[in-house]
C-alpha cells in the first residue's frame, strides 16, 4: 500500500493543474475580449511610450 499513499498526492496535483488549465482556455475570448485587449493595449501603449514627467517631480 506504499504505493498508493506515493501515487496520490501527484494525481491531485495533475488533477488540478489540469483543472486550472481548462479554466484557463475557457476564460479566454468571450464578451470581455475586446476589452481586455484594449486595455492591454493602452498599457503597451504607456509602457512604451517611455518615462513620463510629472508636474510635482
Amino acid at each position: 500500500m506504499d504505493y498508493v499513499s506515493a501515487l496520490v498526492p501527484p494525481v491531485v496535483m495533475a488533477v488540478f493543474f489540469v483543472g486550472l488549465v481548462v479554466t484557463i482556455v475557457k476564460s479566454q475570448g468571450g464578451p470581455n475580449k475586446t476589452k481586455e485587449d484594449a486595455a492591454v493595449d493602452a498599457a503597451l501603449a504607456r509602457a512604451e511610450s517611455g518615462p513620463q514627467v510629472g508636474s510635482d517631480n
